[in-house]
């Protein structure tokens, strides 16, 4: 316990000295501001032309369908004057997310020294987040420990959990996952946290989870992105990249998952912009935390191998294969990671009827350079590599803002995914 405490307040100094410099950025209000879904049938271009006037927020990259939107109060009613075809997300997302925000106290373990499942009840502060992981690993230290896998552009650390099983640290090919890559995606965390939750407090009791955790080592990184979430904590609920700032540009952050070093190069599937949302950075690899990403992965490669890696993100309902950066690219095992896709797509349903699609990430959603799962799958030869794009998806969407109800629905159907594919593959 004592290795735990330190590590929670070394995680913890950055955040705390955050706290203590004067507030120079006014947070963001999205007060009034309603969400549309606008159809664009599949000419999204000329939809985003009439939304150019506007200081409106996109939230979603793939425009081919339908476009989702938040529209500040003092343009709803020129808006409401283009006559689009459209449905309401979200009535106000101010009060939305201000629902969203009620955090619940973390409520520590439990008097058998495991944390509470209320923990998936509510979200929570990116501190509360860490204790969370150390209470954890302190539950169970004969099977994990607590691991870092570099820093963020403000010095906090990419922490993680590594969970073995009778094998012994170290001794299996690598399960590897993401949270929180683009830091308004707050589900991802959760997810990720339920399925090493059940790895560690089912590993005496269940059968198969004994069988999964005797066989693979399990890698697991809620935050990615810790300084993007702790920015949509007390700045923008919205903000994606990460906090690096450019020399001569006023715009700040850059997406970490357009910044792995390989097929970076590549055009049309990120932006050189430094103001997009998809800004691909200066040079591949230069942000702190692929540095720090990329020297753990070829870590774990050069090891036992990479057996699975998920990059967890949200919205839209899909499960991701290799590859982004060319829509006609298939992996080697293509065949076999549709087959597992499917079964996954199939055992996800069978909880709640939540459908996700699935297939090669460019010609299904959206090219992209410079990604994760392309350099998993290329240069660390993952065996495996995948993007899941968590709920919601469909009409009435609610977007990266996820009411806490669906944390848990969420956390199960995606337990009852891996369950298969960690069973099947």
């Amino acid at each position: 316990m004592k290795l735990s405490t330190i590590f929670v307040q070394a995680l913890l100094v950055p955040l705390a000295l955050a706290a203590a410099a004067p507030k120079l950025e006014k947070k963001v209000s999205y007060d009034g501001y309603k969400v549309f879904r606008i159809s664009t049938h599949h000419d999204g271009a000329i939809i985003k032309e009439k939304l150019a006037p506007f200081a409106a927020v996109p939230f979603n990259l793939n425009t081919e369908e339908h476009l989702d939107v938040a529209i500040p109060p003092q343009d709803l009613a020129a808006f409401k004057a283009l006559n689009l075809e459209t449905e309401v997300l979200h009535e106000n997302l101010g009060a939305d997310i201000a629902e969203e925000g009620k955090f619940a106290a973390y409520d520590g373990p439990s008097a058998q020294a495991v944390p509470s499942l209320n923990w998936f009840n509510s979200y929570h502060s990116y501190a509360d987040h860490v204790t969370f992981f150390s209470d954890l690993q302190g539950a169970f230290p004969q099977n994990s420990e607590l691991i870092t896998a570099g820093t963020s552009v403000q010095g906090r650390s990419i922490f993680g959990i590594h969970l073995w099983g009778s094998g012994g640290k170290g001794s299996k090919p690598a399960v590897y996952f993401h949270g929180t890559v683009h830091a308004r995606e707050w589900i991802t965390a959760k997810v990720v946290e339920y399925i090493a939750y059940n790895l560690l407090v089912q590993y005496s009791t269940n059968a198969t989870v004994k069988t999964i955790l005797d066989k693979y080592d399990f890698y697991i990184l809620p935050f990615v992105n810790p300084d993007g979430f702790v920015y949509t904590q007390t700045n923008d609920r919205l903000w994606r990249k990460n906090r690096q700032t450019r020399s001569g540009s006023s715009c700040v952050g850059t997406d970490i998952n357009r910044n792995w070093p390989y097929k970076w190069e590549l055009t049309n599937g990120a932006s050189t912009n430094p103001c997009a949302e998809t800004y691909k950075g200066v040079a591949a690899g230069d942000t702190p935390e692929n540095k720090g990403l990329v020297a753990f992965t070829k870590s774990l490669a050069a090891g036992k191998g990479i057996k699975l890696y998920i990059d967890w993100h949200s919205f839209g309902q899909y499960i991701l294969l290799p590859y982004g950066y060319d829509c006609s690219a298939r992996a080697a095992n293509h065949a076999r990671q549709t087959t597992l896709a499917s079964g996954v797509a199939s055992r996800i349903a069978q909880s709640y009827g939540t459908r996700f699609t699935y297939g090669p990430s460019c010609s299904t959603l959206y090219a992209t350079t410079g990604s994760s799962v392309d350099y998993l799958t290329d240069v660390s030869k993952a065996e495996l590599a995948w993007t899941i794009e968590l709920r919601p998806t469909g009409s009435s969407s609610s977007g990266f803002i996820l009411p806490a109800a669906q944390i848990l629905p969420s956390a199960i159907e995606q337990w009852e995914g891996m369950t298969y594919l960690l069973t099947t593959m």
